[in-house]
Order: structure tokens, then sequence, then C-alpha cells
């Protein structure tokens, strides 16, 4: 079995309204149709045709409660063309590595092990959303 891409990413929500504020207002991401299901929820597309995000308004949710910006616990990855570019962007809407609000931390490693550069924010959710590049710009 071969697989070419990851098609997307669903993510369980508690107010539809507040994840539509992150996921279009802070990420950046463009709302797309979505087929009328009898729940609520919103697609994200990363770019036309490309990967999802997902968000389901689901009342058996599984949900990271009570936890901070771990790194090394579940998240998914989106990855943008300039790592300094996406730091500045974060800063601009209020994240810092120093931030007391949970909410409105970010975890920077520029020269992180893996490989490539990556930053860490976290959802209203709690969903933890790394954001990283192909090199260190």
């Amino acid at each position: 079995m071969k697989y070419s891409s990851v098609h997307h990413v669903a993510l369980p929500v508690t107010d539809l309204e507040r994840a539509r504020r992150f996921y279009s207002e802070v990420l950046g991401l463009t709302e797309m149709p979505r087929p009328p299901f009898d729940f609520p929820g919103a697609w994200y597309e990363l770019e036309p045709g490309g990967q999802q995000v997902h968000l389901i308004v689901y009342p058996n949710h599984t949900l990271r409660e009570g936890k901070g910006l771990e790194t090394r616990d579940v998240h998914f990855a989106m990855r943008v063309p300039s790592f300094r570019e996406a730091v500045e962007y974060f800063h601009a809407k209020g994240y810092s590595e120093k931030a007391d609000d949970v909410f409105r931390k970010m975890i920077v490693n520029p020269r992180a092990t893996a490989g490539f550069p990556q930053l860490y924010i976290m959802d209203p959710d709690r969903h933890v959303i790394e954001v990283n590049a192909a090199i260190l710009d």
C-alpha cells in the first residue's frame, strides 16, 4: 500500500465559533465548503486542493484537558515557506516564548533535533500545533 499524503486532520472542538476565530484569524487558514452533515463543524484548507483541517463539535470528544503546551504530546504539523516569517507572524498575533498565558505561549526551536526549525502553539481546545519550515532562514 502506498500513501501519497495526509488528506486531513480532524479535531474535536467545544465551541465552534471560538475555534473558527482561531483557525481563521490566528492561523490564517481559509474556510472551505463542508458537506451538510447532521452535526456542526467547519473545514479549512491549507492550500487549494491540498491538506485540510476539519473541526467537529462532538460531545464525546477526547481533549488534552488541563494540559499545557507540550511538544511531545499529540499534535499536528503544518509547513511554512519561511520560519522567520512564521515567528514574526505569531509574535504579531500576541504569542511569546515568555507568555504566562498558556494560550499565548509559543515554543520556538530554530535548531530542533528533528533537523528543521519548529514552533509550537496551542488552540483554544488545547490541541498542539507545530509550525515548521524546511530550513532555518
